[in-house]
């Protein structure tokens, strides 16, 4: 007898499902005149699928993280990103966590501080209405897709925060030794850079990220072992990632 595989037919069924709502009933009217690109699942967590796309989205909105200087991380890395951050949002959704919801001005305001101080946005002008459009299209994102991109961060910030962070300090030397040997070097020579006291607050949260990251990586490698991660292209595999249980989700 045949013995049945649970987690890669629940993974095919869930695959099958989300590429269905993704295709209305308009775009298989025009079948037999144009081919179809049906998207590739690369990964499953707890029966969601990450697709080939969410991973070249993942890899467009990197451009957008605050401790980087542009470079877009390599597609395992930036699935391995994508795999924890959708078994954190699960983890909010499953705890009903509303203080994590971040406002509209506080959305706003974070990407008005993008737009001035990120290193990738100062060589491409973003305070400026025109430079904030050709960065924009230079990296193929819209304006609503860097909201939702920052409502989400903000969100997981919130969570991270209510969790891990009570407790730790940043010390004042600590962000201006960041200020002055991490954050400066980014910028170009020539370039206007930004005064210390008006990046604090967002060295402040790289570093707390930075504390944070021994007691939410053990919290986070507990989801994966316990949940269902499966990665289904053998490329992205990561050396360090936990096989999956077998089992149902967390």
């Amino acid at each position: 007898m045949r013995r049945a595989l649970p987690i890669r037919r629940a993974a095919a069924l869930s695959a099958l499902l989300y590429i269905a709502l993704q295709y209305p009933a308009a775009h298989t009217q025009s079948a037999a005149s144009a081919p179809v690109v049906i998207d590739r699942v690369v990964a499953v967590v707890n029966n969601r699928p990450i697709l080939s796309s969410d991973l070249d989205d993942e890899m467009r909105l990197s451009v957008l993280e605050p401790n980087t200087s542009g470079d877009k991380p390599d597609r395992r890395t930036a699935l391995e990103r994508l795999v924890s951050r959708t078994l954190i949002q699960q983890q909010i959704r499953r705890e009903e966590e509303q203080a994590s919801e971040p406002t509209a001005e506080a959305i706003g305001d974070r990407i008005q501080e993008l737009r001035r101080q990120l290193p990738a946005c100062v060589r491409a002008d973003c305070a400026s209405p025109a430079g904030w459009d050709r960065f924009l299209a230079a990296n193929g994102l819209t304006e609503d897709e860097v909201n939702a991109y920052v409502r989400l961060r903000l969100e997981i910030l919130n969570f991270i925060e209510d969790r891990f962070q009570q407790g730790i300090r940043i010390a004042p030397e600590e962000i201006e030794d960041y200020y002055n040997k991490t954050l400066l070097p980014q910028y170009p020579t020539g370039q206007p850079k930004p005064t210390l006291e008006s990046v604090s607050h967002r060295i402040e949260e790289i570093l707390l990220q930075e504390k944070v990251n021994t007691l939410f990586g053990a919290w986070l490698d507990n989801l994966r072992h316990q949940g269902d991660v499966e990665i289904l292209d053998p490329a992205l595999e990561s050396p360090n990632t936990p096989p999956s249980n077998g089992g149902g989700g967390a």
